[in-house]
């Protein structure tokens, strides 16, 4: 089975620009889509790159890349709900009616999204980090902040900083990890969805934005998330402390919460085998 770079990268054209994604897996299998997390030089592709082998042979796998981080054309509003609103109107594109979904950080929240809103299109939901409300943990955490000095001041040390404050061993982050990140986060696109997400003033407004709304944050209406969903969780997250995770599991009528040690944000890379593993057993219960 081809996995490579190339033999998977496709395009599909839409009215808001061209979608950017990846394909592995035999036609027949169950779908299974993969949603990236956000922060500076983030693709689908460099998060699943190392998963995807596995998972093909049991499903047919879709790694979306989400608009205006630098692979698939930019669109208007928020990123999150820009990229909600990508992976519907791929679905639809496709004929996919309901998939199982995995989705890092933010790509989490817009799977939780799509199943609160819109729950017929996800039949199981395993998130990595990033979803929920701080309890104990300090908001913004020391992983945001470090993102804030980033969109301050866009140089490689600072992101260099932030991409090792995402794992809990620092080997993880090689000099090729940090030249492609580099490469990736220096468009202004990703720069862009880096300013709106994670800038400070940006942070203060979606803050102000939430007192004035009388509209819940979305994790106040994850009891509305029907289907069955893992939660996994990195024991040393500095982006997206533990506690998220306790307060989620609780939130989600049928939740469970594995959390793996000595492992930070991505734990699908740190602690790939074990992910893995578990995302398997979940999937084909």
């Amino acid at each position: 089975m081809d996995v490579s770079y190339g033999g998977t990268k496709r395009e599909m054209v839409t009215d808001e620009g061209v979608l950017r994604y990846h394909v592995a897996g035999a036609e027949d299998a169950p779908p299974l889509l993969l949603l990236h997390g956000s922060g500076p030089g983030v693709s689908g592709w460099r998060n699943y790159r190392g998963n995807l082998g596995v998972f093909a042979e049991h499903y047919r796998c879709y790694i979306l890349e989400f608009p205006g981080f630098g692979v698939s054309d930019p669109t208007e509003g928020h990123p999150v709900l820009a990229a909600g609103s990508a992976v519907t109107g791929f679905m639809d594109a496709l004929g996919i009616a309901s998939a199982a979904m995995v989705g890092n950080s933010m790509g989490g929240i817009v799977a939780v999204n799509l199943a609160i809103h819109a729950p017929a299109r996800v039949s199981r939901l395993i998130t990595i980090g990033g979803v929920g409300p701080h309890v104990l943990s300090p908001d913004p955490s020391e992983g945001r902040r470090l993102l804030h000095d980033f969109v301050a001041d866009p140089s490689k040390e600072n992101l260099a900083r932030w991409l090792r404050a995402m794992v809990y061993d620092t080997d993880v982050v090689t000099e090729q990890l940090i030249e492609e990140r580099w490469e990736a986060a220096r468009d202004p696109d990703s720069l862009e969805a880096a300013r709106v997400m994670y800038g400070a003033e940006s942070f203060a407004l979606q803050q102000q934005s939430l007192l004035r709304s009388g509209r819940p944050p979305y994790w106040a209406m994850m009891h509305k998330v029907s289907c069955p969903t893992m939660l996994t969780w990195g024991l040393d997250d500095r982006m997206s402390p533990p506690d998220m995770g306790m307060a989620s599991m609780r939130l989600i009528p049928d939740a469970e919460l594995r959390v793996f040690p000595k492992c930070g944000h991505w734990v699908m890379i740190e602690a790939k085998t074990a992910f893995e593993r578990s995302v398997l057993e979940f999937l084909q219960r």
